[in-house]
């Protein structure tokens, strides 16, 4: 069974960047699509970017379009999401997760579709 775990959140101030990691454990997930989500206080979980199994389709939610990158190794052990001019309304944990899915080219932007979950790290954007 394949396990996540997140790492590089920490606190940033306005306009600063951020690099977070998300590594699988007990397989890869090369032939999962993987996603990013945030949920912040008193909020649902939401859409942050995912990158389809194949490693070569990519999604961003609007709200971090031209901000944010997401990435991944070819090995399919790591997947990351680059965030850059961070703002205050960034501040959530942010989780990656992975779900086998049979169509190589499609990013999976809904997380009831998801079948593992990291633990989340603190994303904190200071004003």
């Amino acid at each position: 069974q394949v396990q996540l775990e997140e790492s590089g959140g920490g606190l940033v101030q306005a306009g600063g960047s951020l690099r977070l990691s998300c590594t699988a454990s007990g397989g890869t997930f090369s032939n999962y699509a993987m996603g990013w989500f945030r949920q912040a206080p008193g909020k649902e979980r939401e859409f942050v970017a995912g990158v389809s199994w194949s490693g070569t389709r990519f999604s961003y939610a609007d709200f971090v379009k031209d901000r944010f990158t997401v990435s991944s190794d070819k090995a399919g052990t790591t997947v990351w999401l680059q965030m850059n001019s961070l703002k205050p309304e960034d501040t959530a944990v942010y989780s990656c997760g992975a779900v086998g899915h049979q169509n190589p080219w499609e990013v999976v932007p809904h997380a009831r579709e998801y079948e593992y979950w990291g633990q989340g790290t603190q994303v904190t954007v200071s004003s």
